[in-house]
């Protein structure tokens, strides 16, 4: 089978497109032919194994599985005799999390691994572009922000992947959302039911006089020292990059004070949990309450410029890469 395959750490090039075995599912696993896995906003990080405490999650001294990739969509081509959940042509989507190897044209997966069946009204690269961006964003905001009704969110980096999966989240929660993002985004960003939109080359939030019970950092791009003064009193600052300065703060701040920084590990959770919360995103996709924001697709011999785009930070919701069965 045609697999992306990554050797080494280092710059796009280091990836390359290679013929390996296919695999054969164990009895409790599923085998699936994946149609499309995401490029994710972090795929680069692990990909150049910078900074260092990412090899914890992928190999200290090269990539403990050589294909990338943790998100996917395809359909089940073959069952173990002990799987009961799905049979053959069962379409699904899945997270891989640290197992990684959703950028090949097939992977094993045990069946109650998290793995779901796709929403039935979109393709398979916005399948699995639920499992990147809605699954973190959900995570992000139920679990580290316990978002309520009628509060006023924002939701800085609000084109992103996780940004544009943010804004209607928080909507679907019945939140007052504000996104930020650059000029050529407003109109997407206000489209996904944003009530108010930021411009951050023309205004900083953090300097108006407005405050909001949830700041949402999607791109990593500020702080809670930055933000504190935005945040209304018992307010939350969801951070999801672990910077250092950010995890101090986060376990400052739960100590004393009534303002609070906040993460949580969407891919550390338990595979039940992470099913459930699959489920749940299949359910609203298919009540029309989230939509997949598409930017780019692109074959597998191409992953290397996939990568050099997503790592320029402006790509607009989710990236993928398309598999054609060549066997």
């Amino acid at each position: 089978m045609k697999a992306i395959v990554q050797t080494k750490y280092g710059p796009p090039d280091v990836l390359q497109v290679k013929e390996v075995e296919k695999p054969t599912p164990k009895d409790n696993e599923v085998l699936i032919r994946i149609y499309a896995a995401t490029v994710n906003a972090t795929d680069p990080t692990f990909r150049k194994g910078e900074p260092f405490i990412s090899r914890l999650f992928t190999g200290l001294t090269r990539p403990r599985n050589p294909i990338p990739g943790t998100e996917l969509a395809g359909e089940i081509e073959a069952v173990g005799k002990d799987v009961k959940r799905y049979k053959d042509g069962d379409e699904v989507f899945a997270s891989t999390g640290t197992q990684y190897g959703a950028q090949a044209e097939y992977i094993c997966l045990p069946e109650d691994g998290p793995l779901a069946i796709k929403p039935a009204n979109i393709n398979y690269g916005e399948a699995a572009a639920i499992c990147d961006g809605a699954f973190g964003a959900l995570n992000f905001l139920r679990d580290a922000g316990n978002i309520q009704s009628g509060q006023e969110v924002l939701i800085n980096g609000a084109s992103g992947s996780v940004g544009t999966f943010g804004v209607q989240l928080a909507k679907y929660f019945g939140t007052e959302v504000t996104g930020v993002c650059s000029t050529t985004n407003l109109e997407m960003v206000k489209s996904l039911g944003a009530d108010k939109v930021i411009d951050y080359t023309k205004e900083d939030f953090t300097k108006t006089s407005q405050t909001y019970d949830i700041i949402f950092d999607a791109v990593a791009k500020s702080s809670f020292s930055n933000c504190k003064d935005a945040l209304k009193q018992g307010g939350v600052y969801i951070f999801t990059g672990p910077a250092p300065a950010n995890l101090l703060q986060m376990a400052w701040t739960k100590m004393f004070g009534s303002k609070k920084a906040a993460m949580t590990a969407p891919g550390m959770r338990s595979s039940s949990a992470k099913t459930k919360d699959l489920i749940f995103l299949k359910e609203l996709a298919e009540a029309g309450k989230i939509k997949p924001v598409m930017d780019r697709s692109y074959p597998p011999e191409q992953i290397a410029e996939a990568h050099r785009y997503v790592e320029t930070g402006h790509k607009k919701g989710n990236v993928v890469i398309t598999f054609e069965n060549n066997q």
